[in-house]
């Protein structure tokens, strides 16, 4: 960041304020009321780092990685997806306070929340996601829960599939159930204890009922 002009002194106050509000959020005890909190903030900062995913600077800088996190927290998707990009793609780091690797960072909180919550993180969300960070040197348990939260998806929308639903998809229940199988082996492959083998046996199962009816 420049240390001297407008930019530096409006990047120092939005980080002054940025304190004040990580202050606030550490005398929270809730992590309902934290999220809730964080979506009344993050306005404040969104100017300040869409600008700054636009111009593609590069610049090292606490307030869009924070924000990259508190876009996660609260579900932004087209905020993580844009500053995703430009963290990763800028080289940008974490504060220290994450411990992690922004890459880490991004993989492992929203497939968290498409595991925990299958549906809440679109399927495009999570492929963006698994494509951004498909390089990127992070654990295996961690792409392993991507993985699962991918096949958890294909599995919902296996569940819920009409074949009479006009934007139904091309294979229909068998090509749904058949992506999720192939992202829950993955994960499996990835690590072993991540609770995808009872999930493979019964699509198999479902796989080979589907067969049947159709023969």
């Amino acid at each position: 960041m420049p240390t001297e002009g407008p930019v530096a002194s409006e990047y120092q106050l939005l980080l002054a304020a940025l304190g004040q509000d990580l202050a606030a959020l550490s005398n929270t005890q809730s992590t309902e009321r934290k999220i809730e909190t964080k979506r009344e903030m993050i306005g404040n900062y969104r100017p300040w780092v869409e600008g700054a995913a636009d111009a593609g600077a590069g610049a090292q800088d606490e307030i869009v990685s924070t924000m990259l996190v508190w876009a996660i927290d609260v579900q932004d998707w087209p905020l993580t997806l844009k500053l995703a990009r430009y963290v990763l793609g800028a080289g940008i780091e974490l504060p220290e306070r994450y411990k992690r690797t922004p890459a880490t960072l991004l993989a492992e909180e929203v497939a968290e929340i498409g595991v925990k919550s299958p549906g809440t993180v679109p399927l495009h969300v999570l492929q963006d996601v698994s494509q951004l960070v498909a390089d990127a040197d992070i654990f295996d348990q961690v792409r392993a829960k991507l993985e699962k939260a991918l096949g958890l998806d294909f599995k919902a929308k296996a569940d819920a599939f009409e074949p009479s639903a006009e934007n139904a998809v091309a294979g229909g229940k068998r090509a749904l159930l058949s992506a999720a199988k192939t992202h829950f082996e993955r994960a499996l492959s990835l690590h072993e204890k991540c609770g995808v083998k009872k999930l493979i046996e019964g699509i198999e199962r479902e796989l080979k009922q589907l067969a049947g009816d159709a023969g």
